[in-house]
């Protein structure tokens, strides 16, 4: 089971590298990081592990947050009608993209950085993502809402992009007047 000591922190390289495509089928091996990456998040939501295991709470992880750069995210969100999307994906990448963009009100955070970072991360309002399943199926996945701003700040992280890199350093509470706020 992955804990925080297994999640590398602001400043290790392998958080700014460009994560390598991962050969499909998967290795034995590869399905079992995708696995152990949607078990933390799972884990990390439920508040008896976390107390127990001293989890921080999250909704996605990428393997190059357990310095595995590899193309693999896992993601464990509803929506705010309360639909789940928990997905382990290999080689998930952004296909398409709305012009409009969207924002989380409270600002973004991040298990592999320990200390709040004020400001607005502007993200697409909605993304189609394409990847792979554990079994190396196609998943094609319409994305708006909380859902969107999760896998893309998860694809980021296959990318070297940390969500800091993307607030307005001069104002970072700026963005687009017609963007959307998103709550959590």
């Amino acid at each position: 089971m992955l804990t925080m000591e297994d999640i590398i922190r602001d400043g290790h390289p392998t958080l700014r590298q460009i994560a390598a495509e991962v050969p499909l089928p998967p290795s034995e091996e590869d399905k079992q990081i995708l696995r152990s990456l949607l078990e933390y998040v799972k884990n990390s939501q439920n508040e008896e592990i976390t107390s127990a295991y001293g989890l921080r709470p999250g909704v996605g992880l990428a393997a190059p947050q357990i310095d595995v750069s590899k193309r693999m995210i896992a993601v464990h969100v509803h929506d705010e009608k309360g639909k789940l999307y928990s997905y382990g994906l290999f080689n998930p990448k952004i296909v398409s993209h709305s012009v409009e963009q969207a924002y989380l009100l409270a600002g973004e955070g991040c298990l592999s950085v320990d200390r709040a970072i004020p400001g607005y991360v502007p993200r697409h309002a909605r993304v189609t993502v394409k990847g792979f399943d554990e079994d190396g199926h196609e998943v094609k996945l319409r994305l708006k809402g909380l859902p969107a701003i999760v896998f893309q700040h998860e694809i980021d992280h296959l990318n070297g992009i940390m969500f800091y890199d993307l607030i307005d350093k001069n104002d970072p509470y700026k963005v687009s007047p017609d963007a959307i706020p998103i709550e959590r």
